[in-house]
């Protein structure tokens, strides 16, 4: 049995099948909010950005939100693959200190991670925007109105007009938040923004630390991050909740293909939009797209038949071990899609590359 399937845009389609796939045929490079789903992609990474596109020459844009954002950050230090398997020993191995029965508060999950970002990052920012190849873009959501600054009434009753609104239009989201994007200085983003209310913040090493750290607030499991040095005053919640999955116009991109390793092969546009099933569809925005992701036959041999998920840390409970043996094995099961890619990357028939739909 297979772990990974392969899909592409009509465009990424008609490449493959003439040409095959080369590092320097990448220009792009999303990684999707998820939180632990992220964690199966981690062989992957270590693949793509330790190996295979280790000796390209040519500009990639990294384009990322919540775990994402971190992932994209990591690819962007110089040992990329010793920095990925650290990524994926500390998130296996978070743990937060609550009362019984209980969810840790979010002012402490906040300090954690953020002391834990500091740790892999602190006086490393200028590695990461000074890398020779790659252009790291950091997707926010910016609070407005009522969600502006972070409160105990506000906050709820900000996100449940946020939800009401994106029912109705996605666009019409963009009263409630803003995507604000912080945004290497050397290059544009390469793709047209013109779907939601967006800023773009050039990325310094002043909001590096701070724009990740957003990036991944969950409301209500983190708190937000206030007024990040050079973007607009706010408050800044998880990227993924205007672009859970970046379903971007990279077909406005002028040339090369985008390359998304995913925990799955639908590309759903905001966080809010999970429950919408009519936006889940493929779009002419995903025309020179190749997305890497598990299939639900390999999935179900996974501990609980399942992707690492957010609810494991209430399932499993205090019981950190259950968990970190869990995840550990779904980390090092995964690494069947990274030696599956490798292998269709040399005998394309190897794998069927089917029609984004």
């Amino acid at each position: 049995m297979r772990a990974l399937q392969i899909h592409a845009g009509p465009r990424a389609l008609r490449h493959l099948r003439e040409r095959g796939l080369q590092p320097h045929d990448i220009r792009a490079i999303p990684a999707a909010a998820g939180g632990p789903k992220g964690l199966i992609l981690n062989p992957l990474d270590r693949f793509v950005f330790g190996r295979w596109l280790a000796g390209s020459t040519h500009s990639v844009h990294l384009l990322g939100a919540s775990i994402g954002a971190w992932r994209m950050a990591t690819a962007c230090l110089p040992d990329a693959e010793a920095a990925f398997a650290q990524l994926a020993h500390d998130y296996v191995g978070q743990t937060y200190e609550h009362a019984p029965g209980k969810p840790p508060k979010a002012a402490h999950v906040s300090e954690v991670f953020g002391a834990k970002l500091a740790e892999r990052f602190g006086g490393r920012e200028a590695e990461v925007l000074g890398h020779s190849r790659y252009r790291l873009h950091v997707f926010t959501s910016r609070g407005r109105h009522l969600l502006g600054r972070e409160g105990r009434l506000r906050t709820p009753l900000g996100y449940l007009g946020a939800f009401a609104t994106n029912a109705l239009s996605r666009k019409a989201m963009g009263g409630w938040l803003e995507r604000v994007i912080f945004s290497d200085a050397r290059e544009p983003l390469p793709v047209h923004l013109r779907d939601f209310r967006t800023h773009v913040v050039p990325l310094a090493v002043a909001n590096l630390l701070p724009s990740i750290l957003a990036s991944c607030s969950i409301p209500f499991w983190l708190q937000a991050v206030h007024d990040i040095p050079g973007g607009p005053r706010g408050a800044y919640w998880d990227g993924g909740i205007t672009d859970y999955h970046l379903h971007l116009d990279y077909a406005s991109m002028h040339e090369g293909l985008v390359l998304y390793p995913h925990f799955q092969k639908t590309v759903i546009p905001g966080w809010l939009d999970k429950a919408l099933r009519h936006r889940h569809r493929a779009t002419a925005h995903l025309d020179n797209v190749i997305v890497l992701s598990p299939r639900a036959e390999w999935i179900a041999t996974l501990p609980d038949a399942k992707l690492p998920d957010r609810n494991d840390f209430k399932r499993f409970g205090d019981d950190l071990a259950a968990r970190v043996a869990a995840w550990s094995r779904a980390v090092a099961e995964s690494q069947r899609l990274a030696d599956e890619f490798a292998q269709w990357l040399e005998q394309p028939g190897s794998v069927e590359v089917q029609p984004l739909a």
